[in-house]
């Protein structure tokens, strides 16, 4: 895609946002972290001893970065959504599925149970709803999917001239696993 672009791949951790970033990585477009943003900028906090996590500072970051370079950039994270860009995609997974993936990564009992239910309860949808995000937002469940899969279904959306997808709409039809059989 030659178009000046900057997208969000957002989801709870094991959803795919890795896998479906080097899939965008090795058709040689532009990829950077959430992470990798925050150090470059100096909003990456200490180490955190209980989690082995550093804290991100979103609100600063979200203030300072924007995309300026000509082409498509991917942000990938589960806080990209924060960030000032052009279009949205979120990654969902069967909270059963994202469970045993997490499990899979030896992720501890309490990380484990803390981002399946995020993703039982939807919380990135939460998240996007509370702030009023602006940018076009698709959701692609990744539960029975590979990513190439999942980067066919991306790109078909994102080759819409404009992008559709605006936050109320599609928060309505939004995956539900409270309501679904999982």
């Amino acid at each position: 895609m030659d178009r000046d672009l900057s997208i969000a791949i957002t989801g709870t951790p094991g959803t795919g946002k890795t896998s479906l970033s080097k899939i965008f990585s090795s058709k040689q477009i532009k990829v950077i972290s959430v992470k990798e943003l925050a150090e470059e900028l100096g909003f990456l906090g200490e180490l955190d001893a209980s989690d082995g996590s550093r804290e991100i500072d979103i609100h600063r970051l979200s203030d300072e970065w924007e995309h300026n370079d000509s082409g498509m950039v991917v942000v990938e994270g589960h806080l990209s959504h924060f960030l000032d860009v052009d279009a949205i995609i979120i990654l969902r997974c069967n909270p059963k599925i994202l469970q045993n993936r997490l499990e899979k990564r030896g992720y501890s009992e309490q990380k484990v149970r803390a981002n399946t239910e995020w993703e039982l309860v939807s919380g990135l949808w939460s998240e996007l709803l509370e702030f009023e995000i602006e940018a076009p937002v698709f959701e692609i469940d990744t539960s029975n999917k590979n990513p190439e899969e999942v980067y066919e279904e991306a790109i078909v959306w994102l080759q819409q001239e404009p992008i559709q997808g605006g936050l109320i709409e599609n928060a309505e039809k939004a995956i539900d696993w409270l309501e679904s059989k999982i």
